[in-house]
C-alpha cells in the first residue's frame, strides 16, 4: 500500500490556538505533557464526530501541535472501477481517486478533508471535556505518587467518619482508611479526634482516586513511633531486632546495639522511663517490655519471657524447639494471661516454646526413670526365661 494521500478542502481549519496555550501552561504548572494531551483529544474528538454526525466513515482527526489547527479527514481505500465500490463511505473508484492526487493507485487510501458544519463548537466542548478529566487523572495520580513514596510513615488525620466499622481519616489532601483489622480493639475513635496512625498501603480506587490505607495495630507502628522517639534508633545506633504485638495489650520489643558501651534497653526506656512512657501513652496504655535481643537463642528466649524470671532452657535448634523452666510461683507469669506471655515471645523469636515448672519438670524426670526402669527389668526377665539350652548353645 502507497503512502496516504490527503485532500484539501477549501474551508480554514478549526481553530483552536487558545487550547494550545492552555496546553502549554499545563505542562508547566501540572507536568501533564502536551503530546498526551494531544493524543487523548483527538481519540475523543473521532468519537465525538461520529456520535453528532452519525458517520459510518473512517475518520481521522489530526491537531497541530504549533497553531492548534483541527484538521478531519475521511480516510477511503482505493478501488479500481465504481462498480466496485460496496461502501461509498469507506470506498473510492480510481478516476475520482486521481482526481485527487494523480500519484494514487488502487489499494491505497486517500484522506478527503471535511470541516462539518459546528463541529469547531463541539471540537472545543469535547477538548475542554477531555482536559478536564486528563487534570483529575494527573492530579490523582501526583497524590497517589506522593502518599506511595510515604509508605511505611506515620502521618496525622482527623476522623471524619467512626460508626464502629471502617474508621475514616482526613489526611489533608486525601482520605486515609482504617479497617477494622488494623485498629486497636481496645480503642474509642470519635469524630474530630486527632490521631496518628501508620501508613499501610496505597491503592487506586474503583474510580481511580487513590486510597491510603492506614493502621494503629500493626507491628511497625510500635516499631515507627520508637524510630520518633528515640534519637539513637533513628541515628542506627541502636537497632529494633523484633517486635510482637497484641494490639491494645501487649507489645514486647527486642533492641540491640553493636556498640558494648551503649545500653540499648535503658536509652529506649529513658531517664525515669519518660522515653517509653511517651509510647505507651500514644498507644492508650498498651504495656511494652523492652528487651535485649542475643545471638545466644537461650538468652534471648529468656528475655523474651520478661516478667517472668526463668530458671534454665534446654535449646534444639534443628526444630527450633526451646524447653523452658522456671519456678513454680512464677509459671503463671511466663506463660501470661490466656497464654499471652508465651504467645508474644514466641512471635518475638521465632521458637516454639514450652514452658514447664521446676515441680513439673522433675516430675517428668522422675516419671522417665519410672519408665526407663521398667524397661530394664522387663528386658532381664525376658533374658530369665530363655531355656538353658539356647544360653548353652549361645556361648558354645
Amino acid at each position: 500500500m502507497k503512502k496516504v494521500s490527503k485532500a484539501k478542502a477549501n474551508v480554514p481549519a478549526i481553530d483552536s490556538s487558545e487550547l494550545i496555550i492552555a496546553m502549554d501552561e499545563l505542562e508547566k504548572e501540572k507536568g501533564i505533557k502536551k503530546d498526551y494531551l494531544l493524543e487523548a483529544i483527538e481519540t475523543a474528538l473521532v468519537t465525538a464526530y461520529k456520535r453528532n454526525f452519525d458517520s459510518a466513515e473512517n475518520v481521522k482527526i489530526t491537531m497541530d501541535k504549533e497553531t492548534g489547527e483541527i484538521h478531519v479527514y475521511a480516510e477511503k481505500d482505493v478501488v479500481e472501477k465504481p462498480e466496485d465500490i460496496e461502501n461509498s463511505k469507506l470506498q473510492i473508484c480510481l478516476d475520482d481517486a486521481k482526481a485527487i492526487n494523480k500519484n494514487l493507485q488502487v489499494g491505497d487510501k486517500a484522506e478527503i478533508e471535511q470541516v462539518p458544519k459546528n463541529f469547531g463548537r463541539i471540537a472545543a466542548q469535547t477538548a475542554k471535556q477531555v482536559i478536564v478529566q486528563k487534570i483529575r487523572e494527573a492530579s490523582r495520580n501526583v497524590l497517589f505518587d506522593e502518599f506511595n513514596d510515604r509508605k511505611g510513615e506515620i502521618v496525622s488525620g482527623i476522623i471524619q467518619k467512626a460508626d464502629g466499622g471502617t474508621v475514616v481519616l482526613d489526611l489533608g489532601k486525601l482520605e486515609g482508611v482504617m479497617p477494622v483489622k488494623e485498629q486497636i480493639p481496645t480503642e474509642t475513635y470519635k469524630v474530630n479526634d486527632k490521631i496518628r496512625a501508620y501508613i499501610l498501603n496505597v491503592e487506586k480506587g474503583t474510580k481511580g482516586a487513590p486510597q491510603v490505607i492506614v493502621s494503629r495495630a500493626h507491628n511497625d507502628f510500635v516499631r515507627k513511633l520508637f524510630e520518633l522517639e528515640i534519637p539513637e534508633i533513628y541515628e542506627g545506633v541502636i537497632e529494633i531486632k523484633g517486635v510482637s504485638r497484641d494490639p491494645g495489650n501487649r507489645c514486647k520489643v527486642a533492641v540491640y546495639s553493636p556498640n558494648e558501651n551503649i545500653d540499648p534497653v535503658g536509652s529506649c526506656v529513658g531517664q525515669k522511663g519518660i522515653r517509653i512512657q511517651n509510647i505507651i501513652n500514644e498507644l492508650n496504655g498498651e504495656k511494652i517490655d523492652v528487651i535485649e535481643w542475643s545471638e545466644d537463642p537461650a538468652i534471648y528466649i529468656s528475655a523474651a519471657l520478661l516478667p517472668a524470671e526463668v530458671m534454665a532452657v534446654d535449646v534444639k535448634p534443628e526444630e527450633k524447639f526451646a524447653q523452658v523452666i522456671v519456678r513454680d510461683d512464677q509459671l503463671s507469669l511466663a506463660i501470661g494471661k490466656a497464654g499471652q506471655n508465651a504467645r508474644l515471645a514466641a512471635r518475638l523469636t521465632h521458637w516454639k516454646i514450652d514452658i514447664k515448672s521446676e515441680s513439673q519438670f522433675r516430675e517428668m524426670l522422675a516419671k522417665l526413670n519410672e519408665e526407663e526402669q521398667g524397661d530394664e527389668q522387663a528386658t532381664a526377665e525376658q533374658i530369665e526365661e530363655i531355656p538353658e539350652e539356647v544360653k548353652q548353645n549361645e556361648e558354645e
